[in-house]
């Protein structure tokens, strides 16, 4: 039976055929292409970043794309991970909580992402045993196969339909030797097979081994992780070889040879100084136009949008490394061991530094580890300071403490969730003369409770026990220095990820003593954003979203780059503007 045949017998009763096949309304076959992602060797090696940036080639020809981050756990989103063992959680506008990977494709693409772009296997085994208890199989027995792999490809087929992309791009977590993924790549295995010849392309990342003992590169691992994708059935168009170094031809050709990929479809894929150098890299080595003939896409290109595509992210690329100045921002938090739990603020921050032209080096500050007795030794060489979000009271004094010190040293300030609701403490203590002032968070039982949950703003969000979560109107006050960031806008669009609020009895209180609430829910008693007036501090700012989420390299976050700046304007006006001291930016893998 040919695929036209399987695809026409979709629609009769499953006791005639074997064939499970689900498609949804509207999809059309042959117009939709697919680019398949799957690691080998180890994780982390920056399959989402190869995705994205390839996806990103194929958008800038003027071909719609769409990314899909398909996870092995069981969990039905991220939410609840922890950050050391699984990096951010990145929350999309509608409010799931993904993988940080999702962030990479929406700093790439500059598109806002949703559910259908994020599926975990909790989903897919959650959404079989729905359908079963709805009599959705028809009397058929419910198998790992055919219909937990038909879930799989419901999902690719219904987020091809919904985004109406040219190419989808799926990115298998983990490698193909996890047995989580078998569902997933048994999937893409048949979808290639449904869809046809010149539909599915499967790229396999590899690593390469460069021992410093033995002084070369070794493909022997990389040999045998690819091999376990053919033992699946699956034989790799492409394959991008990550390394500390470029790949060299010989290594390129074992892998070429041993693997049955053409050594033009072999990518050397090395650690480069930014992530936002790939795009160009991939291009130059002429994997998007491979991708374009295995494809059959070529007639689909626009080659006026491409140069003009190309030429936006020339000017932005061509300033990376660039900078003759140097500022430090202090990142005050308690996951500083594990910079992937900050990655959209280590992204934001570096959008905005390429855009003011200076390099800002982030410092990382355990606060844990900080008091009043250390603070201002830590905090000397800092131009600016961020307390970005978490959640538990452990660090939550130390992050007091630098607040304070950003408050009365004039030290440019930015906090975000949590570093929002700790400025109001820390103001609400040594302002207005409150102690006790805490978070119900962290003392339950505490007589001042200026952060807190309350029980209107469960029924004004319908949250009950749960987060607020996504994105969210914020009315900005006319005349404030939130309105002069967002250029005079009165509404803005923010994401949030947070149970607490400002208690609303205790916001005239912090009014009167000089706070300002410049940013408020549309309707309700709700405070989003607040600052100090330009004449008591000159940048000290938070907000209880987190704007670093909607950061992109060519559109930086307003609120970091007001940051950037007055931290550059504290630099200059105390004296403590740096030169570069070495060349360049050191280089970083491009799995950060």
């Amino acid at each position: 039976m040919n695929t036209e045949d399987l695809l026409a017998r979709v629609g009769h009763s499953q006791e005639e055929t074997e064939f499970y096949t689900p498609l949804p309304a509207g999809y059309r076959h042959g117009h939709h292409k697919y680019v398949v992602v799957v690691g080998t060797v180890m994780s982390g090696l920056g399959k989402g970043i190869f995705s994205s940036s390839m996806a990103k080639l194929l958008q800038d020809k003027g071909l719609r794309v769409a990314p899909i981050k398909m996870e092995g756990y069981y969990n039905i989103d991220s939410g609840t991970l922890n950050p050391y063992r699984h990096g951010e959680v990145f929350v999309l506008d509608d409010g799931i909580e993904t993988d940080m990977d999702l962030g990479t494709y929406e700093r790439l693409l500059d598109q806002d992402l949703t559910r259908a772009n994020f599926t975990t296997n909790g989903q897919i085994h959650a959404a079989v045993l729905k359908k079963e208890r709805e009599g959705g199989y028809l009397g058929r027995d419910v198998q790992f196969n055919p219909h937990v792999t038909g879930e799989v490809k419901m999902r690719l087929r219904e987020l091809a339909v919904k985004s109406k992309a040219d190419v989808v791009f799926v990115e298998v977590g983990g490698t193909v030797g996890d047995y989580e993924n078998t569902a997933y790549l048994e999937a893409c295995r048949q979808l290639a097979f449904e869809e046809g010849e010149g539909s599915v392309v499967f790229v396999a990342l590899t690593y390469v081994l460069e021992p410093g003992a033995l002084g070369e590169q070794k493909s022997k691992a990389a040999q045998l992780g690819i091999k376990r994708m053919l033992e699946m059935g699956i034989q790799p168009h492409m394959i991008a070889c990550r390394a500390n170094n470029p790949v060299n031809e010989k290594v390129r050709q074992k892998i070429s040879m041993y693997c049955n990929v053409p050594m033009r479809r072999v990518v050397s894929m090395h650690d480069v100084s930014s992530i936002y150098l790939i795009p160009e890299s991939l291009r130059e080595a002429g994997i998007d136009r491979e991708v374009l003939t295995l494809l059959n896409l070529h007639d689909r290109v626009d080659q006026r949008a491409e140069d003009q595509a190309r030429r936006k992210w020339s000017w932005f690329v061509d300033r990376i490394g660039k900078a003759r100045k140097e500022i430090t921002i202090a990142v005050t938090g308690k996951y500083v061991a594990l910079r992937d739990a900050y990655a959209s603020i280590i992204k934001a921050v570096e959008h905005c530094g390429i855009h003011h032209g200076v390099d800002v080096k982030l410092k990382w500050i355990d606060t844990t580890l900080i008091g009043a007795h250390n603070v201002e030794n830590e905090l000397s060489d800092c131009h600016g300071i961020i307390v970005p979000g978490g959640f538990g009271s452990r660090g939550v004094e130390g992050k007091i403490d630098c607040i304070r010190h950003a408050r009365e040293k004039k030290i440019p300030y930015l906090g975000l969730c949590l570093g929002f609701q700790m400025a109001v403490i820390e103001y609400a203590r040594n302002v207005c003369n409150i102690p006790e002032a805490n978070s119900s968070e962290f003392a339950p039982a505490g007589k001042h409770s200026v952060i807190d949950i309350l029980p209107e703003q469960k029924k004004i969000e319908g949250l009950g026990g749960n987060m607020r979560l996504g994105g969210k109107d914020i009315a900005v006050t006319p005349g404030t220095l939130a309105a002069k960031i967002f250029n005079g806008a009165t509404q803005i669009r923010l994401r949030f990820r947070h149970r607490y609020e400002v208690d609303p009895q205790i916001i005239g209180t912090l009014e009167k003593h000089g706070m300002v609430f410049s940013g408020r829910h549309p309707r309700q008693p709700i405070m989003q954003i607040l600052e100090l007036p330009e004449s008591v501090h000159p940048f000290f700012m938070g907000t209880q979203a987190h704007p670093e989420l909607s950061s992109r390299p060519l559109r930086p976050q307003p609120m970091f780059m007001a940051l950037v700046a007055a931290s550059m304007d504290y630099a200059r006006d105390h004296g403590k503007e740096h030169g570069k001291s070495h060349g360049g930016h050191h280089k970083q893998t491009a799995a950060v």
